[in-house]
Formats: structure tokens, C-alpha cells, sequence
């Protein structure tokens, strides 16, 4: 057993998705997963594995499945709901919002919902408006729901399979411009990342990035970018958004006394407004310069990705954002 915990084996980030959920639906009997196209995207060796009493491929239907997925969790399953796309988070909303993360308040605690939606952020990809949306600032303004968006494949299992233990609502983020990125991950069946904890990525002592999901890889090129002009960066991964590992955040900014977030989420009421009013609050008097914010114009996504790959934090708008607060 010691051999199988320290053992590990190299997954993308996809992939960690699918064995995450193999190893909880081996664990619990109750773990389903739900959604449409789960038969061709991702999900098809699980299939091979699991019969239709655990795999529900459903029509495209969001808001009925979704609504499937919390009478299920209501009953005692444990049901993953996979939206495929999470601009169709919006379709699906009133069951996510308005039920999933109430009910265990409206009905004074004797209800639990432990039910996982899976999101899959599809921008950067030619898919155009209506499919591109990063929509994590409408689920931190919802009381009820934990919120993580892992960036890496040792992280995405980890804290997937926390969630999928979870008697609360989760919303998984993934990004699908990691999908491929692939490291050696656990194969210890209760790996488990605790939902909370960020992650000190890289070490620095004079200035501190925060990134998440698909802003972290370019927050650690541009700390590796500053380093050649002698730039010592802090760089923090912040894994979950609800609830936020403040506490991480503040004792870095302590340290460097200088703060740039990286979100590419749009930048009205984004994570990283949000961020940056914690740090205000709580850290103004360790501040030497005002906070910088690298997030998404509050635009539509154009379908045309000359101007998409434009909107979105870069290494090089990271580290330009570094330069002004030096």
C-alpha cells in the first residue's frame, strides 16, 4: 500500500478528469456522472467499466439534467453533471442558483446536495460568444457553492475527487487550453487536495502574482521572463475561488509588498476585483503600490482569433503589469 502511495503515473489534465472519476465511482456505488456527449468526449473508457445505472447520457437538455442531477443528489446519489461547455451554465442557472445552493438553507440543514458540475471553459478557440464565456465571478456571488479551477492535472484530481466527496454543491472549472498539459500525478486512490488551499507555485520576495486555471501558465512564464532582469516574483496558484485561501494571498503581499492578478474572467466583478479588495481591506497598509489587475476586456468574444488571442492575460501583458509597480 506504501508503494501504490508514493507511486505516480503521467496524465494530461483530461485525463486526470476521467481517473478521478473511475477511482470515486469504483469507491462509492452512489457516484454517477451525467451529462450529454459524456459517451464521446473524455468519458468513453469509463464506459467500458460502468453500465448505465452510473452513466447517464442525456439529450441536449441542460436544464432538465442538471435538474435530474440535484433530485439524484436529493436521494442519496452522488452525481457528477457534466455541462460540457460552460457558457450552458446559463441554461442551467435556476437549478444551480436558485436550488442546488439554497436548500440545504431553506430547509434549516435536513437536505444536503453533494453534487459536482463540471464546466469546461472553451475560450481561446475560435468558439465565438455564445460558447466562450469564463463565467466564475456569477458562481463566487453565490452563496451555497465552492468553486475550484484547478491548473494542473495533479490538481484537477485531487481536488475533483474532494469535491466528488463533498456533501455541499461544487462547481469545477476546467480549462480546456490545459487539457493537454500533462505531469506526473498520484495513483493513490484518496489523493485528496483539500477545497481552500491555494498553492505557492514559485517562491519571490518582490512582488506576488496571482493566477488561476489558464492564467496560471502564463503568470509562471512571466515570472520566469522578470527573473532575467532581476526580478524576484511570487507566483500563487489559487486552485479554489469559494471559498478563497485569503490567508495565502495576504502573507505573500506581507512579503513582497506588491500584488498583479492575473483572471480571464471579464474585468468588471471579476476574481480579480475580488481579490484585490480583500488585499485592500486586509493588507492596504503592506502595499507599496496600487494592485494591478490583468483580466479581459468586458467584451463579447469575437469568433476571429487574430483579435480573440488579444483579450487575454499574456506573459507579456503579466510582466508589463510587474514593471509598473516596481
Amino acid at each position: 500500500m506504501s508503494e501504490l502511495r508514493n507511486s505516480t503515473q503521467k496524465l494530461s489534465y483530461l485525463q486526470a478528469i476521467v481517473e478521478a472519476q473511475r477511482e470515486e465511482m469504483r469507491r462509492d456505488e452512489r457516484v454517477i456522472l451525467i451529462g450529454e456527449d459524456i459517451a464521446v468526449y473524455g468519458a468513453q473508457t469509463l464506459f467500458d467499466e460502468f453500465d448505465e445505472n452510473r452513466l447517464w447520457n442525456t439529450p441536449i437538455s441542460e436544464g432538465s439534467f442538471t435538474g435530474v442531477g440535484v433530485g439524484a443528489a436529493l436521494t442519496g446519489l452522488r452525481p457528477i453533471v457534466d455541462l460540457t461547455i460552460a457558457s450552458f451554465a446559463y441554461l442551467a442557472s435556476d437549478q444551480i442558483i436558485n436550488q442546488a445552493a439554497k436548500l440545504r438553507f431553506m430547509t434549516g440543514g435536513q437536505l444536503r446536495v453533494p453534487l459536482v458540475v463540471r464546466l469546461s471553459t472553451f475560450y481561446n478557440n475560435r468558439t465565438a460568444a455564445q460558447h466562450a464565456d469564463r463565467p466564475y465571478p456569477l458562481f463566487m456571488n453565490t452563496p451555497g457553492l465552492k468553486v475550484i479551477a484547478p491548473a494542473t492535472a495533479s490538481d484537477m484530481k485531487g481536488l475533483l475527487k474532494s469535491a466528488i466527496r463533498d456533501d455541499d454543491p461544487v462547481i469545477v472549472f476546467e480549462d480546456i487550453n490545459l487539457w493537454g498539459k500533462k505531469e506526473e500525478v498520484p495513483v493513490d486512490p484518496d489523493f485528496l487536495i483539500p477545497i481552500g488551499k491555494a498553492h505557492v507555485k514559485r517562491a519571490g520576495s518582490d512582488v506576488t502574482i496571482v493566477g488561476f486555471a489558464g492564467s496560471l501558465p502564463p503568470s509562471l512564464a512571466a515570472a520566469e521572463l522578470l527573473s532575467k532582469e532581476g526580478v524576484d516574483v511570487e507566483v500563487i496558484d489559487l486552485r479554489t475561488i469559494v471559498p478563497m485561501d485569503k490567508e495565502t494571498i495576504l502573507a505573500s503581499v506581507a512579503k513582497t509588498g506588491r500584488l498583479v492578478i492575473a483572471d480571464n474572467s471579464h474585468r468588471i466583478g471579476s476574481i480579480a476585483s475580488e481579490i484585490a479588495a480583500v488585499v485592500s481591506e486586509d493588507g492596504f497598509e503592506s502595499l507599496r503600490k496600487p494592485i494591478q489587475r490583468v483580466t479581459t476586456p468586458s467584451v463579447h468574444i469575437p469568433y476571429n482569433p487574430t483579435v480573440e488571442k488579444q483579450l487575454y492575460p499574456t506573459k507579456d501583458s503579466i510582466a508589463a503589469a510587474v514593471r509598473r509597480i516596481l
